[in-house]
């Protein structure tokens, strides 16, 4: 009997997510920032997003186990890597610049009795030159720095199997989806200098070196479709940083503010009791808004934050109110991910 399963990542630039010097085409509209990607992937997605300049890499680890008399006989590898081009604005006609695609990895399967283990390594250089200065020689670059993930896929002989995010650069943004095509992880930060300055040679899984990425559970479907409709109505939010450690809010306290969670990781605390960790695309605050202005939790930022800051006047309470209901981070300790 043959056994499959797979699991995807997609890398894309989300808004406002590049720093410096390199962040200036992308506000005069000559670069672009990417459209968030789908919350499910079908067949045949992924070819259409990269046609369509929607991501700038995608890692599709595919792999199968044959089983005969409950003894694993055969595996293998299947699916690759995809690299996206990008579009640039200038003049009448749009330029379009392939990205650089290196070699795929793929790891030695690690057999057992009852399982076999697969990694996978996809990456490559964005298509547009970015010249800059980096930490070693020769101390000038003109290409982009490399962008990568690598995942790994456990499937067992009675037809289960689980994946992992073993490791990423740690720009641009990347989404984990299952073997349904479903959005399952995602990393909770983005770090564009750290990236733009280190990430070449032997600094990537080409050079022997990995990154270690820090993964969250997605939000639910309605919690991104929020967040959405938040940044693309009405003005735009202030916008508050944290740096690890600081309190967005502090349980006890007054506050008729909606947050939404832009880059980093927040912990959501009751009573000294850690219920949650959330990353981007996570609404923060709500029952507040909803249950008589008062926090109900600490939320404290476990690494970098942005968050875009909403006063409740803005705010649609009975799309709240149902969502609150989904939420219920007070009132239980959910699953964490695993990293």
């Amino acid at each position: 009997m043959r056994i499959e399963s797979s699991v995807t990542a997609i890398s894309w630039i989300p808004s406002e997510a590049i720093t410096g010097m390199p962040k200036i085409p992308f506000e005069l509209g000559i670069g672009h920032y990417d459209e968030p990607p789908p919350d499910q992937l079908e067949k045949g997605d992924l070819e259409l997003l990269r046609d369509a300049d929607r991501f700038r890499e995608a890692n599709d680890l595919r792999a199968w186990i044959e089983v005969a008399h409950g003894r694993i006989v055969g595996h293998g590898y299947d699916g690759g890597g995809l690299v996206g081009s990008t579009t640039f604005r200038a003049g009448p006609k749009d330029v379009i610049v392939p990205g650089v695609a290196f070699e795929t990895l793929q790891s030695e399967p690690e057999v057992q009795d009852q399982s076999v283990r697969f990694v996978q390594t996809v990456g490559g250089r964005a298509g547009f030159p970015a010249p800059r200065r980096v930490k070693a020689k020769p101390f000038i670059r003109i290409h982009s720095a490399t962008a990568w993930t690598t995942l790994a896929l456990t499937i067992h002989a009675d037809g289960t199997s689980e994946h992992e995010l073993v490791g990423a650069s740690p720009f641009p943004r990347h989404w984990i989806y299952d073997h349904d095509g479903a959005l399952v992880l995602k990393t909770g930060t983005v770090d564009f200098k750290t990236w733009y300055r280190t990430a070449h040679g032997k600094h990537t899984p080409w050079g022997d070196e990995e990154s270690e990425a820090f993964v969250v559970e997605a939000e639910s479907a309605l919690e991104r479709q929020l967040s959405r409709e938040l940044m693309q109505h009405g003005a735009a939010p202030d916008r508050r940083e944290l740096k690890a450690g600081d309190a967005l809010v502090e349980q006890g306290a007054p506050g008729d503010e909606l947050y939404l969670l832009l880059d980093g990781v927040v912990v959501v605390d009751v009573d000294g009791k850690e219920l949650a960790e959330v990353g981007p695309g996570a609404i923060l605050g709500e029952r507040a808004l909803l249950e008589g202005g008062t926090r109900t939790a600490t939320m404290r930022a476990r690494t970098r934050c942005r968050v875009g800051v909403f006063p409740a006047e803005e705010i649609d309470l009975a799309a709240l109110e149902q969502l609150t209901a989904s939420h219920r981070r007070e009132t239980h300790i959910p699953e964490q991910p695993t990293r």
